[in-house]
């Protein structure tokens, strides 16, 4: 008997957390916070696992809504064994100790407790790694069922990987964040080459009609262009990125276009902890599926960010800078920069991704030249002075590529988790109508289903 339960990341992408029984083998894939809540309200459920078997976690990314809960979840289940990649153990290393900052800086609450760096270090070194198609068993602490597990390298961020379980004669595949389409670094994601019988994917992109999506190249050509004519008006451009993976993607994606004569060169700004990840990206090229192998992202000329004294010498010449957050969150470094930005006519914001509807860098991206905008309720409203272009760069499969997963896994059950509720209407209505015969579960948080081959 297999039983799945969501306790985040059912019916939104925040706090993807789920948990699976098999027959007294307790495992539970991914553990991550919601990146719009605080406190308690971030984190998946885990009063739900209260008196259920939990043996195992694992991890299929280091991203924040994927990992940063693992350390509260292991204070209250200290057993738990954890298994990631090698790649995913080495990104979280960083990244929950840059949590630990970001957490901090949040309002605290008596019963929210914020994890020590000595926690963070003790529970990196407890993290079992195991490389991608290498076969590990899993063991119940209290009863004698088992299974088989096995990564697959889920082409979305260094070290992702989609998790392949074989119990009882029954194979559950977790996609976690899947790209099946290569980008500049990082190719596309490999895939089980049997039949599936429970497939748990994500829908990040359902709803987003992919005709409004261009090819990676063809977007690359864009950006080019789009960037030459800021820079030919004497303008700078800033890009609000992820400190993984989009930074490592369009660091990489800029330098190949100033080596290719396809964009004049200037300044590249980076800093933080992007920079440190990049190591990550340049020490793993040739054991993870990589374009561009000998591309060294550490080797690429970048200005500090984080050294520069005053803001305004960006602007003094022509220059492109790629800062954190992604979605241009309050306190960060991109939301620093894009006030200054918003009131510099020759210069322009290129959003290059997904951007939450509640965070100030929807209301950028939705901006135009003269728009009166407020970023925050704390935030003076001001005009919109520089220009505004839109990229999508992303590190997610298309919804078509979702629906092809069907046809190439053959399951008898699929479960749509880690997207909105349109998304996982739209997949899940696609799926009926190619493959009548199949079971789809739209998953909702705390709702149990149930499988028995």
């Amino acid at each position: 008997m297999i039983k799945f339960l969501p306790l985040g990341g059912a019916g939104e992408i925040g706090a993807n957390c789920y948990y699976l029984n098999l027959n007294g083998l307790g495992v539970i894939l991914d553990c991550g916070m919601h990146p719009q809540k605080t406190g308690l309200e971030s984190l998946p459920k885990f009063e739900l696992l209260e008196d259920k078997p939990t043996d195992y976690v694992l991890i299929s990314h280091s991203h924040q809504d994927h990992l940063n809960a693992l350390p509260f979840l292991i204070k209250k289940y200290p057993h738990l064994k954890i298994i990631t990649t090698p790649q995913t153990r080495a990104v979280a290393e960083l990244t929950l100790h840059n949590a630990i900052n970001i957490l901090n800086r949040q309002l605290q609450v008596e019963e929210f407790e914020v994890y020590s760096r000595d926690e963070v270090d003790l529970l990196i070194k407890s993290i079992d790694y195991k490389s991608y198609n290498e076969k590990f068993i899993l063991n119940s602490l209290t009863t004698d069922s088992y299974a088989e597990a096995e990564f697959f390298d889920a082409g979305h961020i260094i070290g992702s990987a989609g998790i392949l379980i074989r119990f009882n004669n029954n194979k559950i595949f977790f996609t976690g964040d899947i790209n099946l389409s290569s980008q500049t670094l990082l190719t596309g994601a490999t895939l089980p080459s049997e039949n599936i019988d429970v497939l748990i994917t994500e829908t990040t992109y359902g709803a987003t009609d992919s005709f409004e999506l261009n090819s990676w190249e063809k977007e690359v050509d864009r950006f080019a262009s789009s960037i030459n004519k800021v820079i030919n008006r004497g303008g700078s451009i800033l890009i609000p990125v992820f400190a993984l993976g989009k930074l490592q993607e369009m660091l990489a994606t800029i330098w190949l276009l100033m080596q290719q004569n396809k964009i004049t060169q200037v300044d590249l700004y980076t800093g933080g902890i992007g920079k440190k990840i990049n190591r990550i990206y340049d020490y793993n090229r040739f054991v993870v599926n990589r374009n561009s192998k000998d591309l060294m992202l550490h080797d690429i000329p970048q200005k500090n960010l984080h050294e520069l004294k005053d803001p305004d010498e960006l602007f003094k010449f022509p220059s492109i800078v790629l800062a954190s957050s992604g979605m241009i969150i309050e306190t960060t470094n991109s939301f620093q920069l894009a006030k200054r930005w918003l009131y510099k006519k020759d210069s322009a914001i290129f959003t290059v991704g997904y951007m939450d509807p509640s965070t100030p860098g929807n209301i950028i991206a939705k901006a135009k030249t003269g728009d009166i905008i407020q970023l925050t309720e704390r935030e003076r409203k001001v005009e919109v002075k520089c220009e505004i272009k839109n990229f999508r760069f992303s590190a997610h499969s298309r919804r078509e590529e979702i629906i092809s997963l069907v046809k190439a896994l053959n399951p008898s059950n699929i479960l749509l988790v880690h997207g909105e509720s349109e998304a996982i209407d739209w997949v899940g209505a696609a799926i009926l109508k190619n493959h009548p015969e199949k079971k789809v579960f739209a998953c909702s948080l705390a709702n149990e289903l149930m499988f028995d081959k």
